[in-house]
C-alpha cells in the first residue's frame, strides 16, 4: 500500500494530482491519503474516493512506501511522521529545488511504476538526535540539522561546544549548525559548510556569521557526542530541528549524537547523489559563458 502525504496543496497542481490518483487506480494500486492533505484538494475529482488516515500508526503496518508530495520540507516532515518504522519515503517534487525530492511532478507515472515493479533504490540516511536536560521537542530527531541561533536581538551569542566531554571551542557567532551528511547541502552549505557524501559517517559543525574569522566549519565522526552551553545578552535563544523550532534560555543543556535508527529515502535506479549535485547545484558546469 502507498501512503500519500503532503503539507500544503496548490490549486495549480490539481490536474497533476488527478493524474496521479487516476494512474494509481488504473494500475490497481492500493493507497491512502493523509487526512489534512486530502481536505485541501477541493478541486480534485476522483474516480473513487480514496481512504484517508489521521494518525500514521493506523496504516504503517500495511505501508510499503510513502509518497511525499511537495518539496524537501515535506520529506523532513514525512521522516518525523514515519519515525522508527523506517518505511521508505519517495519524494515527488511539487516544490522548487527538490534536492531530496528528486523526482519531478511530471514523472508521477514513473514513480508508481517503480513501486509496482520494485525497481527502486533505498538510501539509508543518518539522523541526528537531540538530548536536553528539559523537555523540548516531542520527536527529538532530524534528517538535516540541529541549530542554536540568536533570537530577537542584534547581539551575537556565545556557544561553548564540547566533543565527548572535552572542550572543543567557544563560538561567538549568530549561531551554530550541527549537520548530517544529508543536511550538508542545506543551511550548512549556505553558511560555508562542506558538502558531505551521504554515507561518509560524519557530522559538520558550521558557525553562522562567526565573530572570529579564523573559525571555520569542522567535520567530525558521527559516533561522537557533541554538547553545548549557550549564553548571550538576550534572555532567550532559538533551537531548531529541521523546520521545527523552540525557544530556550541558558538553563538548557543540549547534546546531539547519531540516532539509533535511520531514514530510508527512495530514489530511482538511474539517480544518484552525484547526479543531483550536477542537476540541482550545477556541480561541474562551466559558468563562464
Amino acid at each position: 500500500m502507498i501512503v500519500i502525504y503532503g503539507k500544503s496543496f496548490s490549486a495549480g497542481n490539481t490536474e497533476l494530482m488527478q493524474d496521479l490518483f487516476s494512474y494509481l487506480d488504473k494500475r490497481g494500486m492500493k493507497y491512502v491519503v493523509e487526512k489534512n492533505f486530502m481536505q485541501q484538494m477541493h478541486d480534485v475529482h476522483f474516480n473513487r474516493r480514496p481512504e484517508v488516515f489521521d494518525e500514521f500508526d493506523e496504516v504503517k503496518n500495511h505501508t510499503e512506501v510513502v509518497f511525499s508530495i511537495g518539496g524537501d520540507g515535506t520529506i523532513l516532515d514525512a521522516v518525523v511522521m514515519v519515525k522508527e518504522s523506517q518505511i521508505p519515503i519517495f519524494g515527488i517534487n511539487f516544490g522548487r529545488l527538490g534536492f531530496l525530492a528528486s523526482l519531478g511532478k511530471e514523472n508521477v507515472h514513473e514513480a508508481v511504476d517503480a513501486v509496482e515493479r520494485g525497481q527502486y533504490m533505498i538510501d539509508k540516511r543518518t539522523l541526528i538526535e537531540l538530548q536536553c536536560n528539559k523537555p523540548l521537542f516531542e520527536d527529538s530527531f532530524a534528517l538535516n540539522d540541529m541549530t542554536i541561533q540568536r533570537k530577537d536581538q542584534s547581539s551575537m551569542i556565545t556557544v561553548n561546544a564540547y566533543l565527548n566531554g572535552e572542550m572543543l571551542n567557544t563560538y561567538w557567532a549568530d549561531g551554530l549548525i550541527i549537520s548530517t551528511p544529508t543536511g550538508s547541502t542545506g543551511y550548512s552549505l549556505s553558511c560555508g559548510g562542506p558538502i558531505l557524501y551521504p554515507t561518509s559517517g560524519n557530522f559538520t559543525i558550521t558557525p553562522i556569521a562567526p565573530h572570529n574569522l579564523n573559525v571555520r566549519p569542522m567535520v567530525v565522526n558521527d559516533d561522537v557526542v557533541l554538547s553545548f552551553e549557550v549564553t548571550g545578552r538576550g534572555d532567550s535563544f532559538l533551537c531548531t530541528l529541521d523546520s521545527r523550532f523552540r525557544s530556550i534560555d541558558s538553563s538548557y543543556q543540549l547534546a546531539v549524537k547519531k540516532a539509533s535508527f535511520h531514514a530510508n529515502i527512495v530514489r530511482l535506479t538511474d539517480q544518484s547523489f552525484l547526479s543531483a549535485l550536477k542537476s540541482k547545484l550545477n556541480w561541474g558546469k562551466d559558468q563562464r559563458n
